[in-house]
């Protein structure tokens, strides 16, 4: 049988009140009697001690099962107006966004081929809390990972924040942190990340990511090169003889096994902040509902235990 949520709530309010557990409006003071049942056992009663005290137990118990039901069907019906709000008309499918160009937030499994890392597992995560199937949508760049959240394309992305993908995505706070660093050949005449913005000095990055939104705002002199994607950014350095190649920390660590003679500038350029984002026709629930995901997330230990359990470094959790 169906009980309408209003009527559930009035009820969990009678059955609070029953039990007097709601403070006094005028007095904002608790009952000083702690179970009243509105008079009914205060009255004068031929009724034997113990019937009294059975009628005691059973309504003690009715209060604290319309409570608990009532709740139930709150979180219910919460879990099914956000699953609305963020996969709208998708047949119960959460549709993730997922960029391969970032091997700290996903990449792929060498035995299986399927994408893992600690943005599968926050996906997962969300799907399984909303009581959605998680379906993937997986891109080999930031870029169009992007573009696929800001087009509708998918439900949910794990981006960079960033100023100009602001104007499409409404981002949660960061989850992690990760750092831009700079690689040069081992005679570079550069020693430090000052020195990098030059006149003549060209720099290699990754097609819309986040270190190419931030150096293109932040280069003033040098010149920006862009590979189609991140992990190609090495290539295009060693191909076209580039004095910098610019990139997430362990990328660019990775990239240094492939090639010779080649090492890290000191320090880091910028630190990036890795968030969840939704479309913004998606509005300020669906985001807030996001945000709060994201910090309970941090707050249990799933991000760091995702982050140890895909052997992840270079990357910190954020605060």
């Amino acid at each position: 049988m169906h009980i309408g949520c209003k009527y559930l709530s009035k009820m969990r309010a009678h059955a609070l009140k029953t039990l007097g557990l709601i403070r006094c409006k005028k007095t904002n003071a608790w009952p000083l009697k702690r179970i009243h049942f509105q008079g009914m056992l205060n009255e004068p009663t031929n009724a034997p001690p113990k019937a009294i005290n059975h009628m005691k137990k059973f309504l003690i118990f009715l209060s604290f099962f319309l409570i608990q039901m009532s709740t139930s069907h709150s979180q219910t019906q919460d879990t099914s107006t956000f699953a609305n709000l963020l996969a709208p008309k998708q047949n119960g499918k959460l549709r993730a966004s997922i960029n391969l160009g970032n091997p700290i937030l996903a990449n792929k499994d060498s035995k299986t081929g399927s994408p893992i890392g600690v943005s599968i597992d926050l996906a997962r995560a969300l799907a399984k809390e909303l009581k959605l199937e998680l379906e993937l949508v997986v891109f080999e760049s930031a870029g169009k990972s992007v573009q696929a959240v800001q087009d509708d394309q998918a439900d949910i992305g794990f981006f960079a924040i960033d100023p100009l993908r602001g104007e499409g995505i409404l981002f949660t706070d960061p989850y992690v942190l990760i750092e831009g660093s700079y690689l040069v050949r081992e005679n570079s005449p550069i020693k430090n990340n000052d020195e990098v913005d030059q006149i003549n000095i060209n720099i290699a990055v990754g097609k819309g990511s986040a270190y190419d939104l931030f150096l293109t705002r932040e280069i003033k002199q040098a010149t920006l090169l862009r590979a189609p994607t991140s992990p190609t950014v090495v290539d295009l350095f060693m191909e076209k003889n580039l004095d910098v190649a610019a990139g997430v920390k362990q990328q660019l660590e990775a990239d240094m096994k492939r090639f010779d003679h080649l090492r890290l500038l000191p320090g880091r350029f910028m630190v990036i902040e890795q968030a969840m984002g939704i479309p913004k026709n998606r509005g300020e629930l669906a985001q807030q509902y996001l945000r709060e995901f994201v910090k309970r997330m941090k707050q249990s230990g799933m991000v760091s235990q995702s982050l140890q359990d895909n052997r992840i470094e270079g990357a910190s959790l954020a605060p």
